[in-house]
């Protein structure tokens, strides 16, 4: 079954300028911005500017230019950020059970502290 993009989720507002982010790179096919709220000293957002729901979706559909470059531009931030060492996370909840928020795949750079186990055991 074909997932459903919404064209109103908020990352795609933000992708046409009708919510302000706080940008940290920008390609031609990807923006990086800081998450408005963050869940580590070091917080960042990156999306790709096509309409892809989740990581599946993107995977599935996306060019390889698209998805070299969302995975190049996640690894540079990184660098950049002073992450590459002692470490950072990279996540991206893909549907339901994933407990995703936003429509529009979205991958989280987390870094700055220790973060702990990847997920609580069940």
């Amino acid at each position: 079954m074909a997932k459903s993009y919404d064209p109103n989720n908020v990352f795609a507002r933000i992708l046409r300028g009708e919510i302000p982010s706080k940008t940290v790179r920008e390609t031609e096919h990807t923006l990086a911005f800081h998450d408005i709220q963050p869940l580590a000293p070091t917080h960042i957002l990156v999306i790709p500017k096509g309409a892809y729901v989740d990581m599946d979706d993107f995977t599935a559909n996306a060019s390889d230019a698209e998805i070299t470059d969302l995975f190049r531009t996640l690894g540079a931030i990184a660098r950049e950020v002073g992450a590459a060492e002692p470490g950072y996370r990279v996540l991206s909840n893909c549907g339901a059970d994933a407990n995703q928020d936003v429509p529009h795949l979205h991958v989280h750079i987390l870094a700055g502290r220790n973060l702990g186990r990847m997920i609580n055991p069940a």
